[in-house]
């Protein structure tokens, strides 16, 4: 037997949590073209708009099909945080690069990590056991990407190297691995109902 006013409480919680959501993806969008109306400091151009938008409303798009898929908080925060990383990772890489400058082509080895993400997801049919396995397999390949790129060198003229590598790196691994282990307590929940 559910409980109705838990029902209706959760219900205004998620609806609250998607208004802000929506509500800071249209600042995103809009606080560039605000400040280039005060600076020259930023200068986007119609096709940084477009990147902007696809990412970010794309993201959103996922998080409300998340909001939809599973009433388990451990399954939309985990689905969060994959969303999260899959968007700061095409956002970073395309506008400074993460292995010396944006236009350096070990970058869209990265690539590799949202695609390795989205066709485990959907490989699991979007099951949180499956999606915990994808998410750590999206933090496995991830850091490999960033020994390799050491490793190899690549970058290397590029200011700091190769700290960034090594930070992004460890920092977008941590992503990946919180969102799977997320997924995997949403899986246990769902093998035993009583325990969550």
């Amino acid at each position: 037997m559910t409980n109705p006013i838990a029902s209706t409480k959760n219900d205004r919680l998620t609806s609250a949590l998607r208004l802000i959501g929506w509500t800071v993806v249209a600042g995103l969008l809009v606080a560039p073209a605000i400040a280039m109306r005060f600076t020259d400091e930023v200068r986007w151009t119609i096709s940084d708009f477009v990147f902007a938008g696809i990412v970010l409303i794309g993201a959103g798009g996922i998080a409300e099909l998340t909001v939809r898929a599973s009433g388990a908080w451990s399954y939309r925060f985990g689905a969060g945080l994959a969303v999260l990383a899959s968007a700061l990772l095409l956002w970073f890489n395309g506008a400074v690069g993460i292995i010396g400058s944006e236009d350096h082509p070990a970058n869209m080895l990265y690539l590799g990590v949202i695609i390795a993400a989205f066709v485990g997801a959907v490989a699991s049919r979007f099951r949180a056991a499956g999606l915990a396995r994808a998410m750590a397999s999206a933090a496995v390949l991830q850091v490999a990407i960033g020994v390799v790129a050491v490793w190899r060198g690549w970058g290397e003229g590029s200011e700091n190297w190769p700290r960034p590598v090594i930070v992004l790196s460890i920092v977008f691994g941590l992503l990946w691995l919180a969102s799977a282990a997320l997924f995997n307590r949403a899986a246990g929940a769902h093998r035993a109902p009583g325990l969550a």
